[in-house]
């Protein structure tokens, strides 16, 4: 045996195919997979190249079978052929265009095949296809279909044999039928298999080691029927090679296997469907099937997978999705291949020790139950000598930024002399007792205003109050007018259908459960009307419940500030929050249930919501009472301006005087340098902007600032419109997974030094201006939406990602979200 380190090693690498034996089964085709039709990475030498797109040659079957029907019959048992149809290409490169093209090309708008506009199909065999590649360019090829089969581990999908181009590029599609698109988890498969297949392709597509791994050649998650293509696997399954494998041939599909596993892992993911029908063997290499059900490693658990190839956590769904999943899989086919059967799957087989092939395996725990026991994939390869295809390390062009990020927290710690919410590293020892969730932080409108001191306050209750309490003896500031607004039941009032207010006299109301239900729904007259100024009115619980938090959505027009806001209490609505220990009720029930029918349910059902218009005034759009446990209830109101009244320094935007906390949302399509997004600024009309969001800096600079320079109020930046970006790398990292199921302060810090430094490297630093102007900033990752609308409709549904990132950031600076602790108090804006 070779040196392992040599690369003429079975196990090295860059070990070369070999063609394999013409008898054995990988040279057979098999007609009853039509997944597995044996095409190979290059012409086969015997046969002849693939059969090329001639219009021309009837005996070109359009199920896929160059051999025409039954007996030879070039018509396929049809009757004569269509005759001759036009040439695809009539310019003097046709004949090369004609040449089969290398299957291991890219297939882009490189490739000779490539339709540069499209035309009507030259066939009757023949359509257009077009589609993205792993690069995100837009490619346009003729093509023809072979029949639709159903895979048996997909439903819902429909999966067929295509060929590309003039020289007849083989690939298999895998789309998503009608009949499923409304259903939610299948989009949200199938859009997760595209993610972890670029995922890999971009990372060891042009490495000879990625040979192990399906290649994905394109994907259209916007067409009407969602699609994904794959180079064909060549080889045999591993299941038809039962008992006919030598032990070098199994030793090179273990180690391969555990390389597969390796890449895998390094890009955080777990394959989870590693078993014999989905592994193939050409004799030389295996080749892993497309990543259908992969999970993010850290992601919970789903059950999946049957005995004995899903590990018995897997098949269960307990716990966290680990890369050593996957190696449970590679011991379980280890002992098949060596034994001719497979195992019970509950743990080590029985008689493992009779095989002292797999002595290695066995003693480093491989065969263990639980994945926490099991080696790491590279530790695997070092027990088996097999080259670990990583061990030199990747360079991220990020990490520069990211240490920018560092000395940018350091930098504003220095300037205000705070600590900020998520910028410790995971298990230093906190520098202070965390206060208590409970109590209101101090805010300006209670030092300017009085009644604000936490000591001066009864000790909160210890179940939510029910009816509402009594009116407390303090002022509360108006989020409109920016003055103090004692309670007075003179001024109470109710709003009919019409907007007309309706005094409101609860003087000869006994029932306190009738008074307490009447002030929920009545409304208080602000005092501070100005002669021909507009009225407003603040809710009757914004004066008599908890510290009020007022929240502002910043951006330019067409941002998506609207859609975000939507999604958010959309997501409130179907108790995101309740995990975090919070409880919401409306701020005004009649105010809240108009929002969610307008807003949220038309968003839900897939429309796309009306622009907000420009205001004479202020209003906050939407308000809630949240709680936690069992605190006094805080009202918080959600501020959503058009971008033309944020953009300008009007009587509209004095309200930002008072705002508590802020959201500012960056679009995409105006801040990244990325050519991806060319296509979509031409069909929005929309150009990147050097100088930034001129509503940020608006809206910046309108605020006076406290010591140091900075912005006292907490606030978060929102990339929205991730969906598409959703990617790159360290955008699918966050955007693919769900938001953690209780506060956790590494991850918020780990996810800020992400977003920092994708924006620094792929916009200008103008557009980070939130984050360096505010004391205490957090950046996320969100999508209100999923996709981009066509007409006024979103094709397949709205599908909001982590959009209450930025809210649950915001709640944890402020004092509201329990087990975190709220930035310290600063001096506040001069209002």
């Amino acid at each position: 045996m070779t040196d392992p380190n040599h690369p003429k090693h079975p196990n090295h690498p860059n070990h070369p195919i070999d063609p394999g034996d013409p008898g054995d089964p990988s040279r057979r085709a098999d007609r009853n997979r039509w997944e597995y039709e044996d095409y190979s990475d290059e012409p086969d030498q015997r046969t002849g190249p693939a059969p090329s797109y001639r219009p021309d040659e009837p005996g070109v079957d359009p199920d896929g079978d160059p051999d025409g029907g039954p007996d030879g019959d070039p018509d396929g048992g049809r009757g004569p052929g269509p005759g001759p149809g036009p040439e695809v290409d009539p310019d003097p490169d046709a004949d090369r265009r004609r040449r089969p093209a290398d299957p291991n090309r890219p297939i882009g708008p490189d490739h000779p095949d490539h339709l540069v506009r499209s035309s009507p199909p030259p066939h009757p065999y023949y359509r257009e296809l077009e589609f993205l590649n792993p690069r995100e360019e837009h490619s346009r090829f003729v093509v023809r279909y072979g029949e639709d089969h159903r895979p048996p581990d997909r439903p819902g999908f429909l999966g067929r044999r295509a060929f590309l181009g003039a020289g007849a590029v083989p690939v298999l599609q895998y789309r998503l039928t009608s009949s499923a698109h409304d259903d939610p988890q299948a989009y949200g498969l199938l859009e997760r298999e595209v993610a972890a297949s670029v995922a890999l392709e971009r990372r060891y597509g042009s490495e000879k080691f990625g040979a192990v791994l399906t290649r994905i050649v394109g994907f259209d998650l916007t067409a009407a029927e969602p699609f994904v293509l794959y180079r064909p696997p060549t080889g045999r399954p591993l299941s038809d090679w039962a008992g006919r494998l030598g032990a070098e041939a199994q030793e090179r599909i273990t180690g391969q296997l555990a390389m597969a596993v390796r890449l895998l892992g390094d890009l955080d993911l777990v394959h989870r469907a590693i078993t014999p029908e989905t592994v193939r063997w050409d004799g030389a290499r295996v080749r892993l099937r497309e990543p259908y059900a992969a999970l993010r490693a850290g992601e919970t658990r789903e059950p999946f997978g049957a005995a004995p190839w899903a590990s018995p956590e897997q098949r269960a769904g307990r716990g966290a999705a680990d890369p050593r999943d996957d190696l449970w899989s590679v011991a379980a086919l280890a002992y098949y291949l060596l034994s001719g059967r497979p195992d019970r799957g509950e743990g080590p087989p029985a008689d493992l020790a009779e095989y002292r092939r797999l002595a290695a395996l066995q003693h480093s725990g491989l065969f263990s139950p639980n994945a926490s026991e099991r080696p790491h994939p590279s530790e695997l390869l070092r027990l088996l000598h097999v080259p670990d295809p990583l061990s030199g390390g990747v360079v991220d062009p990020l990490d520069r930024w990211r240490a920018e990020y560092d000395g940018q927290i350091e930098r504003k710690r220095g300037l205000s002399g705070g600590a900020r919410p998520g910028s410790e590293h995971a298990g230093a020892p906190p520098k202070a007792p965390a206060r208590d969730p409970r109590l209101p932080r101090t805010s300006l409108i209670g030092r300017l205003f009085g009644g604000a001191d936490p000591s001066a306050r009864p000790t909160p209750p210890t179940a939510a109050a029910e009816p509402l309490p009594a009116p407390p003896a303090r002022s509360r500031m108006c989020p409109h007018c920016l003055l103090p607004v004692e309670f007075d039941e003179r001024l109470l009032v109710t709003i009919d259908t019409k907007g007309n207010r309706i005094p409101l006299d609860l003087g000869g109301e006994p029932s306190p459960g009738h008074r307490a239900d009447a002030l929920r729904k009545a409304y208080h007259l602000c005092p501070h009307t100005r002669d021909g100024g507009e009225g407003h009115e603040l809710p009757v619980p914004y004066l008599v419940n908890g510290e009020p938090l007022s929240i502002a959505l910043v951006g330019s027009s067409s941002v998506g500030k609207t859609h975000l806001l939507a999604a958010m209490l959309g997501e409130v609505e179907l108790g995101g929050l309740e995990p975090y220990g919070l409880k919401c009720l409306p701020l005004n029930p009649d105010a809240h249930r108009t929002y969610l029918r307008e807003r949220v349910q038309n968003l839900q059902q897939g429309r796309q919501l009306a622009r907000t218009g420009q205001q004479t005034f202020a209003r906050f759009a939407d308000g809630l009472l949240v709680s936690a446990a069992g605190a006094t209830p805080r009202p918080v109101v959600f501020f959503d301006l058009a971008g033309e009244d944020l953009a300008e320094d009007s009587e509209v935007g004095r309200f930002l005087m008072g705002v508590d906390a802020f959201i500012f949302v960056l679009d995409p399509l105006r801040a990244l340098r990325l050519p991806a997004l060319d296509p979509v600024r031409d069909q929005s009309g929309l150009r990147r902007r050097e100088l930034g969001d001129e509503a940020f800096a608006t809206v910046l600079n309108r605020i006076p600032r406290q010591r140091g320079g900075l912005v006292a109020a907490p606030a978060a930046l929102a990339v929205n419109k991730s969906d598409l970006v959703r990617f790159e790398p360290v955008v699918d990292r966050w955007l693919g997974r769900a938001l953690p199921s209780r506060h956790d302060p590494a991850a918020l810090r780990a996810e800020s030094r992400d977003t920092y430094a994708f924006l620094a490297h792929h916009a200008s630093a103008a557009w980070l201006k939130p984050f360096d102007d505010c004391a205490d900033c957090t950046l996320h990752f969100v999508a209100a939406t999923g996709g981009q609308a066509r007409g006024d409709r979103f094709p397949h549904g709205a599908r909001p990602r982590r959009v209450l990132a930025p809210l649950l950031s915001l709640f944890a600076m402020c004092g509201l979200l329990p087990g975190a602790e709220p930035v310290s108090p600063r001096e506040g804006n001069v209002r």
